[in-house]
């Protein structure tokens, strides 16, 4: 493992600690965790040092290296990167650092500014976790200035403090390839604080909330180098924002960064009344109390995670009695109710043992026996991809396009999204006719249907129907609700 800072270096009060887990990081405390990473990039510089890989005249051209360039370089996002590296894989660095390539970009509006490096470049970026862009071609620069003109203008004007946070921590930025599945992706690396990871934006707006979201991955991530917020080991869990099972950092990690963003949708929907705001708000509002629960009920977090996570929790708690439409609301439950139901659907199986148990049971008109669901090991990570999420979105922007997807599954969901219970279980039942492994299908009937077992363990439903394929679903489901 990497060096860290040394603990005692670096302390926070009470009251500051308490403002960081709340997402409103002071002046002080930015300035805290940058000298953090400083001392962390030296260390590794030591570290390297004293590794038999590097020659000692590398580190003589370091520094008679020009001062300013050489402290510029030390401190660079990238720098970390690259020292974590060299000391894994036994690279020895073969020149002396030089100004870093890219396209340096900067924004400014009223009193505050935005200066950033996009770097189309470094061979390590591969390194922040997804695929790098080719090198820009100039209309591509020219989209991303514009871009990041537009969302500092934003920030600047409707979110000051995450303005300052953002010009406070953000460096670099990363351009990678696009994923089909998704609008936007993105991702920032412990051993880059500063820097992140995004594919290019569609406008200012999402370019906004996509800088304002890794931040607070970057600002978690050295909190986490300073003060221990979470037992090392545990059993992976739920995310709100993952198709695939969490370790209680990653849970914390999403719950955040998550945590900025429901702020970003809040004062966005409070200044100009957008339907979209307003769904994204009530959405992750929910998201992240019920994340913070999760994480405070779990007994993974140390003392100090305990005070991080309850000032977060209590930020968002705080936001629970802004009203939004009733109508958005109820596509909001929609969304994270069935993101759940997919991820249930997705990663927990029944064991062979119980599932022929339940079958036993159900032939000899016995009461069902309890089972467990289990992690399956058979998948991993998977970017959300709802057909309903995709309705949902389009009914908040007042889309009058029904497109309703193919198949009896595809009329289910659009049933669904408009609230029409009765048909969507109607076309969902139909759809597991004709094919009962149906996930798309199971998912839908566990939005809409009646039965306790249905909406809570869909995968024991489907488990259970597979194992008995004669049986009627609905029967089966009252059976397993008791």
């Amino acid at each position: 493992m990497p060096p860290q800072p040394p603990p005692s270096s670096f302390s926070l009060g009470d009251r500051a600690f308490a403002a960081l887990g709340a997402g409103r990081p002071d002046t002080a405390t930015l300035d805290l965790l940058h000298r953090a990473h400083l001392s962390r990039h030296l260390l590794l510089l030591r570290e390297l040092r004293l590794s038999a890989t590097v020659e000692p005249d590398w580190f003589t051209r370091l520094s008679t290296t020009d001062p300013d360039q050489t402290r510029q370089w030390i401190a660079d996002p990238m720098t970390g990167l690259w020292a974590a590296h060299a000391l894994r894989t036994g690279a020895a660095p073969d020149a002396a650092p030089a100004p870093r390539g890219g396209h340096r970009l900067t924004a400014h509006h009223r009193d505050l500014s935005l200066r950033v490096r996009v770097d189309d470049s470094d061979p390590l970026r591969r390194s922040l976790g997804l695929t790098p862009a080719p090198a820009l071609t100039p209309v591509q620069a020219a989209h991303w200035s514009a871009c990041l003109d537009e969302a500092w203008r934003l920030l600047v004007d409707r979110h000051r403090a995450a303005a300052t946070t953002v010009a406070a921590v953000l460096r670099v930025i990363v351009p990678v390839l696009p994923d089909p599945v998704a609008e936007g992706i993105s991702a920032t690396s412990a051993e880059a604080f500063g820097a992140v990871a995004m594919s290019a934006p569609v406008d200012g707006r999402s370019l906004a909330a996509g800088l304002i979201h890794e931040t607070q991955h970057s600002v978690l991530n050295t909190v986490q180098l300073l003060f221990p917020l979470v037992e090392p080991g545990g059993e992976r869990e739920y995310s709100p924002w993952r198709e695939d099972p969490r370790p209680a950092s990653g849970v914390l990690h999403g719950a955040y960064a998550y945590l900025a963003v429901t702020r970003f949708w809040r004062d966005e929907w409070r200044a100009g009344g957008s339907p979209a705001g307003g769904f994204e708000f009530a959405r992750w509002r929910e998201a992240v109390l019920s994340a913070a629960g999760d994480l405070l009920d779990g007994g993974r977090l140390t003392p100090a995670g305990e005070r991080f996570v309850t000032a977060l929790r209590a930020q968002a708690a705080a936001w629970r009695d802004d009203p939004v439409a009733p109508e958005t609301a109820r596509l909001a439950a929609l969304a994270n109710a069935d993101h759940r139901a997919r991820w249930r659907l997705r990663n927990l199986a029944v064991t062979p043992g119980d599932t022929g148990r339940l079958a036993d049971a159900w032939r000899a008109g016995q009461p069902p026996p309890a089972v467990t669901s289990r992690l399956s090991s058979a998948p991993g990570r998977a970017l959300e991809n709802s057909h309903r999420l995709r309705l949902a979105h389009a009914r908040v922007k007042g889309d009058a396009a029904d497109r309703t997807g193919d198949g009896d599954a595809g009329a289910g969901d659009a049933a669904c999204v408009r609230g029409d219970h009765g048909t969507a279980l109607r076309s969902y039942g139909e759809a597991l006719v004709k094919n009962r492994d149906d996930d798309a299908a199971w998912s839908g009937l566990a939005l809409v249907a009646p039965q306790q077992a249905l909406r809570a363990r869909p995968e024991v439903v489907r488990a259970a129907a597979l194992a008995l394929p004669g049986a009627d679903i609905v029967t089966l489901a009252d059976w397993l609700s008791g």
